[in-house]
Parts: C-alpha cells; sequence; structure tokens
C-alpha cells in the first residue's frame, strides 16, 4: 500500500462514517417519535452530511484526478467503503439508534480532539468543526439515553436491550486499521486505542444516571474499516447511490 492510498483511505474512513450515518439518521425525517425529535436527528444527519461532503473533498483532492466528491460518494462499490459496522446498523426503535449515537459520540469526543493536534492541516481544520458538533451530538444522546433508562419499566427495557444489541460492534472503535497506524507516525493523527478510557467513563457516568447496566461481553465484531461489512450496507447503498449510479454525473 502506498502512503498515497493510506492517507486517502483514513480520510475515506472518517468520510464513510459521517456518509452512511448521516444517511441512515436522515432515514427518521418525518418519522420521529415527536416533531422536535424528529428535527432534531434531521438537524444532526446535516452535520454528518456536512462534515461527509469535507472530508470526500479532501480525499478527492488527494486521490486520482478523475475524483471528485460524488464520485467518491456514490459510485464506489460496498467493499471499497472504510466506515465502521456500527453506523451501518439499522435504524431499529428509537432506543437503538440512540443507543448507536451515544457509542458513537462517546468516543468521537476525544478523537477529535486529539485529531485537531493533527500534523495534517486540512484534518485539523476539520476535526475543530467537528468537535463543535460532538459536543452537541453526545449531550443529545446522552439526555435520552436517561430519559429512557430512568423513565418507564417499557422504555427501560428497550435501551437496555439496545444496548446490549449494539455492545459487540464497539469494539471496532478501538481497533487500529493499517491507515490509522501510517497516519498516526505519519501526521500524529489519533491512536484509536487510547480513546477507550475516556469512552469508557462517558459510559459509566451516563449509564449510572440512567440505570443502565454496562454489557459485560468481550466478542466484539469487526471488518468496515477494511471494507468488511454486514448485510445492511448493500440495502443502505441500492437506495443511496441510485440516483447518481442511474443518471452518472447528474447535478441538482
Amino acid at each position: 500500500m502506498s502512503i498515497g492510498i493510506e492517507r486517502v483511505e483514513y480520510v475515506l474512513h472518517l468520510a464513510d462514517n459521517a456518509l452512511i450515518l448521516g444517511q441512515r439518521l436522515g432515514e427518521w425525517c418525518g418519522h420521529g417519535p415527536v416533531l422536535e425529535q424528529d428535527i432534531a436527528m434531521t438537524n444532526i444527519a446535516l452535520d454528518y452530511i456536512g462534515r461527509a461532503r469535507m472530508l470526500y473533498q479532501y480525499a478527492a483532492g488527494i486521490c486520482s484526478p478523475e475524483s471528485t466528491e460524488d464520485q467518491l460518494a456514490f459510485m464506489r462499490n460496498e467493499w471499497e467503503y472504510r466506515n465502521l459496522l456500527l453506523v451501518e446498523r439499522p435504524n431499529g426503535d428509537f432506543a437503538h439508534t440512540v443507543a448507536r449515537q451515544f457509542f458513537l459520540e462517546a468516543f468521537q469526543m476525544d478523537y477529535f480532539k486529539a485529531l485537531q493536534h493533527s500534523g495534517d492541516a486540512t484534518l485539523s481544520a476539520i476535526a475543530e468543526k467537528s468537535i463543535k458538533e460532538t459536543a452537541y451530538h453526545f449531550k443529545w444522546a446522552s439526555e435520552w439515553v436517561i430519559r429512557l433508562g430512568d423513565g418507564t419499566e417499557i422504555s427501560h427495557h428497550r435501551m437496555q436491550e439496545a444496548v446490549d444489541a449494539l455492545w459487540p460492534f464497539t469494539g471496532e472503535l478501538f481497533c487500529e486499521a493499517p491507515c490509522e497506524s501510517w497516519m498516526r507516525k505519519s501526521f500524529d493523527c489519533p491512536d484509536p486505542a487510547a480513546m477507550r478510557s475516556g469512552w469508557s467513563a462517558r459510559l459509566q457516568s451516563v449509564f449510572a444516571a440512567a440505570g443502565l447496566e454496562i454489557p459485560t461481553g468481550n466478542w466484539m465484531q469487526e471488518g468496515g474499516k477494511t471494507g468488511r461489512h454486514t448485510e445492511h450496507m448493500g440495502y443502505i447503498l441500492a437506495e443511496m447511490q441510485y440516483m447518481q449510479r442511474a443518471y452518472p454525473g447528474m447535478e441538482w
């Protein structure tokens, strides 16, 4: 793997995380449990799509001359995406969406803070903007984890069930892919394993307030960072990519 490919794959990993999660959250538009939260999730989705655009534009600039942000977002095959398995998980009920968001934002709080100090000036600038958004996203997800966990018997059960179901997909957050290792050594980008202590502390604090138990299982799923995805990824891409594949090069 050349230096150029490693750098591009790192940027694509961040971009793909943002795009796929933005797509997932966008699926809630018009279907939220209450109007206020419908709008909140749509706004968070737009934050992620905006972040994805900045990252794809950067990736296109350091990739092949024919690459564009649209080509990278909509014209790659499933195995070429580098997003975490966690972000491609189905929305499920509202508790599952909240748990997925909480697990990711609890990780990204420290990750983007560290990425601000990267030797890659573009990534540092994107991280500076992203950490502001992440602070709000984490607050939103944390409040809902507590509200559902410490709510009714039914809401507590559903929140705990969602946490348990998504737990096996959290381990990949801390696994270092080859491109991450190279970027850490070459541009002082974050070591994902170093984020675990802060992530665990946030979980313990919020789960204690919510009356939820942190799962104890150690077996974890992984593969998204290297292009091995769940069965759900193909369905996301089929819907997300349809227009660009049907009408290549189209513009709004």
